[in-house]
């Protein structure tokens, strides 16, 4: 098996990068293969067009119409070389899911084939709802389920397939994906934050909120990922001893960008153009090879879509490359992880980002009103939020290597900390004409200046405000942004809509104008949130301490951490706001603790298997060599061979611990896997997984990793860190 690690070396290592075209200024081909704008002018009738626009809106599209707008979509995925359509939809595997079917269709007696694709299969389609997760929603033999056309995320060609953006539902009305809650939500904040918007400006009739990711991935030659089983199986290395050299020297940051890798970013972006995706910034990221790209923000719908889109690109064009792409939030121990940074903002109709101080007082009370309220949000739903980024990939990440820690906190940097100091001292109820006038010139009105100079940021924080966005760093690279957007979008919108309340009350009870309303409900925000604030390291071991002094929680774990999600707390809160019903919830539940089961499940599984099928017989057969060089010692040297093979013996001995170690522990993980399985109750059975088989992983790679020290490299059968790391 030797002879395979090092045929996949060479081959690795003999790559050329591959011919990459240009096919045109990016401005020329962007969209070119997205039904949008321009096609439907070009392709629909004017009545079709104005139709899917005010679907967008939310008007119910006549199923005549629907026709008309198919004929269109047809023709000009036709005019492409398209020759098959799909409903392209989110299942909750965290995947994207499709069903090609052909336009061609003939008639009963086979004569006259036809291009055919009308309304019906625009709008609706069935595919079986009980084969994907529905946590109990569906049984087997209710295998009905319904995709029906999402008309504000634009159709798309990928390849020769027309791809249609769609929601999926079960036949009783429940979400079976991603993109329903998410929509919901959408609409949730859209309405609460519209009638706080109104306080400052009248004219807004919609707020959108935007959405702008950043994703962090790993890429190893594919003949390297092929020869580690565990990558293949897991996504991650679940042996493997550290690197002499990792990302100590941060050489590779920022640094000038491998030739094989760039051909492959171009490669990429040309993809990423085509479709629409507005891709922008690419680097190397901190690990070895590690990268990162960002697009410029989006409606979060469809930056959502993109996301998805994107990293199924990004494997499909990987292969042309030969590379294997790792989204895993920790393929590698000991360097950097990957995550998707979300940059969530909240943008008017009338052009405003109300997270952005503007030029005027107003403005900039309106722009403290929602940053406030996010972060009430925030504080009110720590527990929440955590939830909706937990994973058995994700626990691997969050608490190291830059990666923010479990414990959910703000950070606003120093700045804005003196400016919410200076209103949690506002007088409670009227306002002196000199306390308006303090606050409007003298904090309120210096907002922008304050803003220009607050550029710090704090990389430990999981969730940063930037300048003009808050950015929610906790979210794992493998995760779908949808499941932490559709949470964050909820909480604020109920957030808004209690502050609405309290504001009005003030008003109609207490004769208070607007702006002190305002200003007295900010202040008692100020007050009751100073727990979730924090400026410090979130690795240190004095947070976790001054966290739980706080009441912070600190799940650690993706079991511990997922409980928050079918509180009564928080079932209340997503029935309140329409973004998910009680079943909706718990099914959700159900599925992700099955989903982090059989992860923990595959990893013991593979786990065991490299650890007795390719390190102990390796270890045993390196081993042997040095029992026969003692036996030839020995013969040589008779009875004074012990002093003279002293090394060989104690490496014998020791090797000989590191195969015990790795046979017992293998032995009793497997049966406490074997107890956890017996388990009828899902929930025991995850925190069975976590608590009981989990812990034994990084006792059986410990030993592992020791042999892979000692054993000859010449007869080590799998990949080491250093060529997976640094083969460019």
């Amino acid at each position: 098996m030797s002879t395979f690690r090092f045929q996949a070396l060479r081959k690795a290592t003999d790559r050329k990068p591959v011919h990459v075209e240009e096919l045109d200024r990016k401005s020329a081909i962007f969209g070119s293969n997205v039904f949008g704008d321009k096609a439907m002018r070009q392709f629909l009738t004017s009545e079709a067009y104005k139709t899917v626009k005010a679907a967008a809106e939310g008007v119910k599209i006549d199923r005549k119409i629907a026709d008309y707008i198919a004929l269109g979509m047809k023709e000009w995925a036709l005019s492409k070389g398209v020759t098959h359509y799909t409903h392209w939809f989110q299942p909750l595997t965290g995947t994207t899911a499709e069903k090609h079917d052909a336009f061609f269709e003939t008639f009963p007696d086979g004569s006259d084939p036809v291009e055919k694709f009308g309304g019906s299969q625009l709008v609706q389609q069935e595919p079986d709802a009980s084969s994907f997760p529905n946590g109990g929603i569906r049984n087997t033999f209710e295998a009905r389920g319904y995709t029906a056309w999402d008309p504000t995320s634009p159709a798309f060609i990928f390849g020769t397939t027309l791809c249609i953006p769609t929601v999926f539902v079960s036949y009783t009305g429940e979400a079976l994906d991603n993109k329903t809650p998410l929509l919901r939500a959408l609409h949730a904040i859209d309405s609460a934050a519209i009638d706080v918007a109104k306080y400052f400006d009248k004219n807004v009739k919609r707020v959108t909120p935007t959405l702008g990711w950043e994703q962090e991935y790993f890429l190893v030659d594919t003949a390297l990922a092929n020869s580690r089983p565990d990558l293949l199986a897991t996504g991650r290395t679940l042996l493997g001893h550290t690197a002499a050299k990792g990302q100590q020297l941060d050489d590779h940051y920022f640094g000038s960008i491998p030739t094989r890798v760039l051909t492959y970013m171009r490669d990429l972006e040309n993809e990423c153009m085509l479709l629409g995706i507005p891709v922008k910034t690419r680097h190397n990221e901190v690990a070895p090879n590690q990268f990162e790209l960002a697009p410029i923000f989006e409606e979060i719908n469809l930056a959502v879509d993109h996301n998805s889109l994107l990293m199924d690109v990004m494997q499909k064009v990987a292969e042309r490359h030969d590379f294997k792409v790792l989204f895993h939030e920790k393929p590698f121990k000991g360097v950097n992880g990957s995550g998707k940074h979300n940059n969530w903002s909240l943008a008017t109709d009338t052009g405003i980002n109300l997270l952005s101080p503007g030029k005027t007082p107003m403005s900039n009370l309106q722009f403290l009103t929602f940053f406030i309220n996010t972060i009430k949000a925030v504080h009110d739903n720590e527990e929440l939020l955590r939830a909706s980024i937990a994973s058995a990939s994700n626990d691997h990440r969050l608490g190291a290597n830059e990666a923010p820690p479990a414990i959910i906190s703000v950070f606003i940097g120093q700045q804005l900390t003196k400016v919410l100091a200076e209103l949690e001292g506002v007088s409670k109820g009227k306002l002196s004409p000199e306390e308006k006038t303090d606050l409007k010139l003298n904090v309120v009105g210096k907002l922008p200046d304050v803003l220009l100079d607050n550029t710090d940021r704090n990389r430990t924080s999981p969730f940063a405000f930037t300048g003009n966005k808050f950015e929610f760093r906790a979210v794992g690279s493998s995760a779908n942004c949808a499941v932490s957007m559709t949470t964050l979008n909820t909480i604020v919108a109920k957030q808004l809509k209690d502050f609405k309340a309290e504001v009005d009350a003030l008003i109609e009870k207490k004769d208070l104008k607007k702006d002190e309303a305002i200003f007295n409900v900010l202040r008692e925000y100020i007050k009751q949130t100073k727990t979730i604030l924090f400026e410090g390291d979130g690795y240190s071991e004095a947070w976790e301490k001054e966290a739980k002094k706080r009441g912070l929680s600190n799940h650690k774990t993706t079991p511990q951490a997922l409980k928050a999600k079918v509180s009564k707390k928080a079932i209340s809160l997503f029935e309140e706001m329409g973004v998910m019903n009680h079943v909706e919830v718990e099914a959700r539940y159900e599925i992700e603790l099955e989903e982090y089961i059989k992860k923990i499940q595959i990893e013991g599984r593979v786990l065991g298997d490299i650890a007795r099928n390719h390190v102990v017989p390796t270890a045993i057969k390196y081993q042997n060599v040095l029992i026969e060089n003692v036996k030839g010692l020995k013969e040589i040297f008779g009875k004074d061979f012990e002093k003279i093979a002293k090394e060989q013996i104690s490496l014998i001995k020791e090797i000989s611990e590191h195969i015990e170690g790795i046979n017992t522990k293998v032995e009793k993980m497997t049966e406490e896997r074997k107890k956890a399985n017996a388990l009828t109750s899902t929930e025991k059975m995850a925190d069975a997984y976590c608590d009981k088989v989990k812990p034994y992983f990084e006792e059986i790679r410990y030993h592992a990793d020791k042999l892979e020290l000692l054993v000859d490299d010449e007869i080590w059968t799998l990949t080491k860190y250093r060529e997976l790391l640094f083969t460019k």
